[in-house]
Order: structure tokens, then sequence, then C-alpha cells
């Protein structure tokens, strides 16, 4: 069985609800994992947008939420998960706004895909606060497998 990532709130490469963005309540949407292979010590989370700030001229992606350390026994993330309520261990990275913590979709213009990425991982990583390129480095030659779910959001839908 393969590393498979859902959200109950989304289908895969349909449109995010504007309840998870900066139009709504900015709050996470539910995640949902399975096939977490055996000799998976953690979990990794990354969201982003490779589309920003003109999915016409893109020029960057933004960083809108970073974990990691997740345990492996966890099966996924609720709505609006607080820092609080993580599973036990799981640490957080700094997003593009400087801060840990979930950031939801406000694209300034166009619509725009919503990458989240998830990684088991043979390790843990106990990195503080890292960005996305130093979680990326500290995950090097440690993924044994990955998903993703995509999804998308216009202003104004």
């Amino acid at each position: 069985m393969s590393l498979t990532l859902s959200s109950g709130a989304f289908e895969r490469d349909g449109a995010i609800p504007a309840a998870y963005t900066c139009d709504g309540n900015n709050v996470s949407p539910p995640l949902a994992w399975d096939g977490v292979p055996a000799g998976t010590r953690s979990l990794a989370l990354i969201v982003d947008d490779p589309d920003a700030p003109d999915p016409a001229a893109p020029r960057m992606t933004w960083v809108h939420w970073i974990l990691f350390d997740i345990p492996p026994s966890a099966k996924g993330l609720p709505e609006g998960v607080a820092a609080a309520d993580l599973p036990v261990g799981t640490r957080e990275g700094v997003n593009d706004w400087k801060r840990t913590g979930y950031g939801g979709p406000c694209p300034p213009i166009g619509r725009h895909r919503y990458f989240h990425k998830l990684y088991a991982l043979d390790t843990e990583l106990a990195l503080d606060r890292p960005t996305k390129a130093a979680l990326e480095k500290a995950m090097q030659g440690h993924i044994l497998a990955q998903a993703e779910l995509v999804g998308t959001y216009q202003r104004g839908d």
C-alpha cells in the first residue's frame, strides 16, 4: 500500500472552500493519511503555493504551513487544529509570514494551486522552527514515501 493524503473538505485538484482561506475562518482543512510505510519514524507536512504572486507569471513558492516530527501513529489532523492539539511530539516550522501555524490561501490574483505534501521519514528531525528550505535539506536521504494533495483557490469564487 502506498502513502495517501486526502481531505474531507475538498477533492484532489478541487476548489478549497473559503472557510480555509483568508476570506473565511483561515483555519486548516482536515487532513487524513493512510499507508504509512514500515520503518517510518516521523512524518512531515509542507503546504505551499508555487503560483505566487500571479499564476500567469509566478515568481516564488509561498509556504503556508510546516509540520514535522509528526508521530507515524497519527492518522491525520482535524479541521482548524491548534498548536496545542497537534499530535504529541509534532513540531512546527516557520511559514512565509515568518510565524508558525497555518496560514490559509489568500491569492492576490488568479486561481492558485496549494500543494499539501506529506513525507514519511526514517528519522526524527528535532529542528528548531525551520524554514521549508532547512526542513527539505534535513529530510534529504530520509524520505521513505511521499503523498500529495492539491487544492485550488481563487478569491471571489
